[in-house]
């Protein structure tokens, strides 16, 4: 009884320190560095940039659209009529400019030439009377009154020469390098008003900035809205981004480009494959949405883990386990079903 007692007695002890041995040599190999997250939320509130009459919804909740996809459109009728009314504006100011530019008909020159020989020949015939006035005044053959308005006829003829002298040279001398700029100007006002114009038509349709799916549908057709009022919340699919945070001592088993294995407890077995894009230059407190008791206390460093090749199991806020291997500890590749 005593043999078979002793016997037992040192089988357990062989046991018991192999059992040793084996966790003592375990534990110095899994090194494996294990970090909790959560799956990034992304999201983006669309609305329009300009204000209007909600005129049709093409998409509801649940649904997936794809990036460019129209999902809805405001009543653009005014911003039309706006385009209309400033398309005319600019084609009358750059009337005008080309006006300016090109100078005067020569038809007006020439009219104002002819206009200028005629004042011509009635300022010499003026001339002429004053002259015969002064010498008939002097065998008093005329009043003096008569020959005063001889001299008024004259000067009043001399000034419509001048007049239609200058004029002719402000015809042919064109329009002044002011005027050309200022029409150039009103013109080019006038293009940015229409460029905006054309915008305001562009931005009464919404569309989708990327691929995604559709949240919340926030208003219904015949709404009116302010510019910048949300009308659907999208949940963006691409890029997937994991939040994590590592401990000060083990920041330095990590860096930037470092591939990871994300677990999620819906596919334990299944982990994605990820890498670390960024990891934060400033320390800060545990938030509470990581659940390890060694870390709350402490202060970690937040990382971003870029997925590579998510499928819609990985939901945004899902929590998940992420392992890094030191150089010491290799993941077998059949272990990676998500590439």
């Amino acid at each position: 009884m005593k043999k078979k007692l002793i016997v037992v007695t040192v089988l357990l002890l062989t046991l018991a320190g192999l059992a040793w041995l084996y966790h003592d040599y375990t534990s110095v190999k899994d090194n494996t560095l294990i970090l909790y997250g959560n799956v990034d939320i992304r999201e983006v509130n669309l609305g329009f940039r300009v204000a209007g009459r909600l005129a049709k919804l093409n998409v509801d909740e649940g649904d997936k659209v794809k990036k460019g996809d129209v999902l809805a459109t405001l009543d653009d009728e005014p911003y039309r009529h706006q385009v209309a009314n400033v398309t005319a504006q600019v084609k009358s100011l750059r009337e005008r400019l080309k006006l300016r530019e090109t100078g005067n008909r020569p038809q007006e020159i020439a009219q104002a030439k002819s206009l200028v020989h005629e004042r011509e020949a009635t300022a010499n015939n003026a001339k002429l009377l004053l002259a015969r006035s002064e010498q008939t005044l002097q065998i008093k053959g005329i009043s003096t009154q008569d020959r005063d308005n001889a001299e008024t006829n004259y000067h009043e003829a001399e000034a419509r020469l001048t007049s239609a002298r200058e004029n002719l040279g402000l015809l042919e001398a064109g329009y002044r390098s002011e005027d050309k700029a200022q029409a150039k100007a009103d013109l080019e006002q006038a293009e940015a008003s229409l460029a905006n114009a054309l915008l305001q038509v562009k931005d009464s349709v919404l569309s989708a900035p990327d691929a995604g799916i559709i949240l919340t549908r926030a208003q219904e057709a015949g709404a009116i809205l302010q510019a910048g009022n949300t009308v659907f919340t999208l949940s963006l699919q691409n890029p997937v981004w994991v939040r994590a945070y590592v401990h000060e001592p083990d920041l330095g088993r990590i860096h930037p480009g470092s591939q990871v294995h994300i677990y999620s407890d819906t596919h334990q077995n299944q982990p994605f494959s990820g890498k670390i894009g960024f990891i934060s230059p400033r320390a800060e407190f545990t938030p509470k949405t990581v659940e390890t008791t060694q870390l709350r206390t402490s202060l970690v460093y937040r990382l971003r883990i870029v997925v590579e090749h998510p499928d819609e199991t990985l939901r945004q806020g899902m929590p998940v386990t992420i392992k890094l291997a030191d150089e010491n500890s290799h993941v077998a590749n059949s272990e990676i079903t998500h590439e």
